[in-house]
């Protein structure tokens, strides 16, 4: 067996202790929930016939406490092509589970808000904190006390890590979390991509945008682009939350049902009145966040999970850090390129190899843990790809070689050395920059910047012309407190242009930018965040002035402002906008005022919970 990486193992031993305190007070809280915290077997008569009582066939079995009753807790809705295929899934879940001796019941819904619908509108607002709101869906869900297992529904952006944190406060419970899988290969992504760059050049109208659009999102499934949605898909896999290979089966088609089964009945097999006990919070341990955070990283994943991955740590008493990523970038290789950082989509990545083809390269590397406690076996086991035969669901071992090399690499000849996100550190805080898809003449710009407060200004300055220059364009007041951090992705066009026309040109922002974020160099995420947090005191982005000269660089790690000390230290704060109303926007106010800093996760839940536990 080769050895684990030395810088891997290092990062690991200092997040574990880094987290003892913590992690061992959410391990305590779990074995009490299971031994003397609230069950089935404690329910009251009329607590139990409630929670039976339009249970149809399966009452008998779910009043007597015989078996197993998995809990469902499901994002579906039919606006939502990723989540559209879950609509029947309960009723083949309820099938299965009669297969394998358990019963299932429907514990709850959590809402579901599609970035790509919202993205440069009011709604996209509310798309961090919706996270919040689904980890408390799912405590709700799961707070009847009805279930001793249960499968989470859910694939996209926020609806993932939301289901996980609520998840992890029944982390005594065997969980797996079921995909439906991505849509079929639609429009080629270069057409796509030209076609909105035209757009933005004013060389194509709205029919001829909308009509690549609709031929891109065609169907039901997943969005084909690597962003956040299937970046999420991949950690599960990395971190053994999945049935081996379940990430990019296409929705419809019988290997999909077969894995949905095969879930269902391994959830059955893995409760704690058996010798094969698998709960969620024993799963997630410190080295499955640290093989999410390689998996992200070996094959250019979505720089949203900088913020979700150690909100989702925190939910299990581990903390992770920006610093944890950066050097772990140093030594994981980038193995796959998946549009927006390569031609091909994630059906072109699944037929090259995949997920199984990246795992086994990882773990034949030292660079992934192999022992870590998944809900399919051991993480050798995702080493390999589901196939029917004669309709019986079986796993091959994952490719020796790539399909694609244009797609996929091994360790040994990887597309770089490095993982590609990084953290810049300087007098204007700590970022994020993915660099897997951004040339190597541009990780380094120096430029004066142009402020704005909001991604509609910078819009306007570039259709007026402003901005045809060498710029770091700024845009600020965008963090979790205020306004809910949104995604910032209806600007990549435009400032691809500005680049594509020669200029040096980077976007630095306290907001998030897109999972699929490309070409163009983005320092996001930024804090602390301009607004001033509860001490009162501003982010130093809020001192930044128009014509500052900005040095942002991936290859020093550095976000700075070249201002005299002297000068920096006598200015006032920019004042912040007035809060936006409208799109129910107030109601997450509450959020607002109590999330953290994007480090931590940009979360109020997580943020209020460690103070009482």
């Amino acid at each position: 067996m080769t050895d684990l990486n030395p810088v891997i193992a290092a990062v690991t031993d200092r997040i574990t202790q880094r987290s003892a305190p913590r992690r061992a007070a959410y391990l305590d809280l779990m074995d009490r929930q299971r031994d003397a915290g609230t069950n089935r077997g404690n329910l009251s008569c009329g607590n139990l016939a409630h929670g039976f009582a339009a249970s149809g066939e399966d009452k008998p079995v779910i009043r007597t406490g015989a078996a197993m009753n998995i809990g469902i807790v499901t994002s579906y809705n039919d606006m939502l092509s990723a989540h559209q295929p879950y609509g029947r899934y309960p009723e083949q879940i309820k099938l299965f589970a009669r297969e394998a001796g358990a019963t299932a019941q429907v514990a709850g819904g959590v809402p579901a808000m599609c970035d790509g619908v919202t993205q440069g509108q009011a709604g996209m607002d509310l798309s961090l904190f919706s996270r919040d709101n689904i980890a408390q869906g799912t405590v709700i869900a799961l707070s009847h006390a009805m279930f001793e297992g249960a499968l989470l529904l859910g694939i996209c952006d926020k609806i993932v890590p939301g289901l996980l944190i609520g998840a992890l406060r029944f982390g005594h419970l065997p969980q797996i979390l079921i995909p439906a899988g991505p849509m079929p290969s639609g429009l080629a992504n270069k057409e796509k991509q030209r076609v909105r760059q035209l757009y933005a050049e004013g060389k194509a109208s709205r029919d001829e945008l909308l009509e690549a659009e609709a031929a891109s999102y065609h169907g039901a499934g997943t969005c084909t682009f690597y962003g956040t949605a299937n970046s999420n898909q991949m950690m599960m896999e990395l971190m053994g939350l999945h049935i081996p290979g379940s990430a990019f089966t296409n929705p419809g088609t019988k290997l999909r049902q077969e894995l949905t089964r095969a879930a269902t009945h391994r959830i059955a097999e893995i409760g704690w009145d058996g010798d094969d006990y698998r709960p969620l919070g024993r799963c997630i341990d410190e080295k499955a966040i640290v093989n999410a955070a390689i998996g992200l990283l070996a094959t250019g994943g979505s720089t949203n999970h900088a913020i979700h991955l150690p909100a989702i740590a925190r939910a299990a008493g581990i903390i992770i850090d920006w610093q944890d990523f950066d050097e772990l970038s140093h030594v994981v290789p980038l193995l796959a390129r998946v549009y927006p950082n390569g031609a091909g989509d994630v059906n072109n990545f699944h037929a090259a190899g995949g997920i199984g083809y990246v795992v086994k390269e990882l773990l034949g590397a030292g660079l992934l843990h192999g022992d870590v406690l998944t809900v399919g076996g051991t993480m050798a086991d995702y080493a390999a790809e589901p196939v029917l035969v004669n309709d019986e669901l079986h796993w091959q071992a994952a490719p020796a070689e790539s399909r694609d090399d244009t797609m996929l690499r091994p360790v040994a000849a990887p597309f770089s050395p490095d993982g590609g996100m990084r953290l810049l550190a300087g007098n204007l805080g700590r970022a994020i920059i993915k660099t897997s898809a951004v040339a190597e003449d541009r990780w380094t710009i120096e430029a004066p910047c142009r402020i704005f407060d909001d991604q509609n200004q910078v819009l306007t300055a570039f259709k007026a012309g402003e901005l045809e220059r060498d710029v770091v364009v700024v845009v600020r007041f965008q963090g979790p407190r205020a306004n809910g951090m949104p995604e910032l992705h209806k600007l990549t066009p435009a400032l691809g242009v500005l680049q594509d026309k020669g200029f040096r040109v980077a976007l630095l922002t306290d907001g998030r930018m897109s999972g699929a974020s490309g070409k163009v160099p983005a320092v996001i995420h930024l804090s602390p965040e301009a607004l001033p947090g509860p001490d009162g005191v501003s982010g130093p982005l809020a001192y930044l002035q128009d014509g500052d000269i900005v040095r942002v660089c991936a290859v020093k790690g550095e976000a700075t402002a070249l201002v005299d000390e002297a000068e920096w230290a006598a200015r006032q704060p920019a004042a912040a906008p007035p809060p936006a109303v409208g799109v129910g926007r107030e109601l997450f106010a509450l959020f607002r005022h109590h999330a953290d800093e994007a480090e931590k996760g940009g979360s109020a839940v997580l943020a209020a919970m460690e103070q009482v536990i």
